[in-house]
């Protein structure tokens, strides 16, 4: 499940570090993996329609080129208003592996190496 959270500056995307407890979002931050994606529905045919389009429609399909997540997915929101929610589908492809798990065998941020342990150990607030 995917809960939608406000934007975040892009220069969040590099960051990792511990973000105090008395302020929003407080906890441990990784960078967990990095890449691009695609929009599948712009690529088709019969469907053609922007991000913007598909968010709206609550139904968004991208492939994912990260360095640990690859393939595509879907998006397909269920709630909307105050209590919208997203489920997040990996499609059939050549990605899709059910004995794969990747959040626990490959468990170290694609930034720095550290685990989410070693990050909250450091302190520091890069």
């Amino acid at each position: 499940m995917a809960i939608p959270t406000e934007d975040h500056p892009l220069d969040y995307a590099n960051f990792e570090g511990v973000i105090p407890e008395d302020e929003y979002g407080a906890g441990t931050v990784m960078v967990w993996d990095n890449g691009y994606y695609r929009n599948l529905r712009a690529e088709k045919e019969d469907d053609g329609v922007s991000m913007k389009q598909a968010y709206d429609d609550g139904k968004i399909e991208v492939w994912l080129k990260g360095e640990k997540i690859k393939g595509g997915y879907a998006l397909i929101k269920t709630d909307s208003g105050n209590n919208e929610r997203w489920l997040l589908i990996k499609m059939d492809d050549q990605g899709a592996d059910a004995r794969r798990n990747p959040t626990s065998t490959e468990n170290k941020s694609v930034l720095s190496g550290r685990t989410l342990q070693e990050i909250e150990q450091d302190k520091t607030v890069d």
